[in-house]
């Protein structure tokens, strides 16, 4: 049996979080086209005959800005920590010289390092990619340079094989059934943050902190009861929110619903109030309030 820890950073909307998703086989990571999306350390557990791969997705690379910037970046050295494999998530369609930031992160810690070339798909001449991997051949020992595409998967079972064959051997570290190490409600405060990236623009998905404040499982029939507060840092990102007779928080709460319902399986309510909280991200008591902890 092999079972191991892999790291996937890179810089932000480099693909991290599709990957992830599509390496785990379900949505564990929420995604949009905008950067700095997943602010905490996300787990997805892939099981395969003769192998548990345990995949930690990070926040993108970037220096640290405010007390929410600092932490996504000490989350980012924190999953570094004792993993077996590291896996550098590239945007080859954007970047064509390798990055010193990703490789200054790679270079500080012992584990091997894949390079992952993704949005593949977006070359119609494949050959386009050999200077691209030359380069990052040429700046780092990486064990294995690969160009996939997270998007429409090509090379990630060639990708998921070649990881599997890299871990140590060891027994599972999850049950063989477990896809995440995440609370139930991290997943739906995630949810509906994701909503919020999509539906509204500017600064207010990055003003935004997501709290669940109740989960109920009701038996008969099957459902779920889920209150949960949005947090905003000025009036006007309120006013946003809410929409107009409240149609945005409407649209926010009924798309984020009807995900729950297929993620889950069971009917869901889902109950959305907006408050404000000044400066929450400059705030180590909000911080920790809104679920933003270092863990191991």
């Amino acid at each position: 049996m092999r079972a191991g820890f892999v790291a996937l950073i890179g810089r932000p909307n480099a693909g991290k979080s599709t990957l992830l998703n599509r390496l785990v086989g379900e949505k564990m990571a929420i995604v949009s086209p905008r950067p700095q999306t997943t602010r905490n350390r996300i787990t997805g557990i892939r099981n395969l005959p003769g192998a548990q791969i345990v995949f930690v997705d990070t926040p993108g690379l970037h220096p640290a800005g405010g007390k929410l910037g600092e932490f996504m970046s000490k989350t980012v050295e924190r999953a570094l920590e004792d993993v077996d494999l590291i896996c550098v998530v590239v945007d080859a369609a954007e970047r064509q010289h390798p990055d010193q930031m990703v490789l200054e992160t790679v270079r500080a810690h012992s584990a091997p390092a894949f390079c992952l070339l993704n949005k593949a798909d977006e070359f119609r001449a494949k050959s386009l990619l050999l200077p691209r991997i030359d380069a990052w051949r040429t700046a780092h020992a990486f064990r294995e340079i690969l160009p996939i595409s997270a998007l429409d998967g090509t090379n990630c079972d060639r990708l998921v094989d070649l990881i599997a064959e890299a871990l140590p051997e060891h027994p599972c570290f999850f049950p063989a059934d477990t896809t995440t190490d995440q609370p139930e409600t991290f997943y739906v405060a995630e949810v509906i943050r994701e909503k919020i990236f999509l539906l509204t623009r500017e600064e207010v998905p990055y003003a935004v902190a997501v709290r669940v404040d109740e989960l109920v499982e009701h038996e008969e029939p099957p459902r779920l009861d889920i209150q949960a507060t949005i947090f905003v840092e000025r009036d006007s990102q309120k006013g946003i929110l809410i929409g107009k007779g409240g149609s945005m928080l409407k649209r926010i709460g009924m798309t984020a619903r009807q995900e729950l319902e297929a993620f889950f399986g069971v009917q869901v309510f889902l109950g959305l109030a907006v408050q404000l909280r000044r400066a929450w991200r400059k705030d180590d008591r909000a911080l920790r309030e809104f679920g933003f902890r270092l863990t191991s």
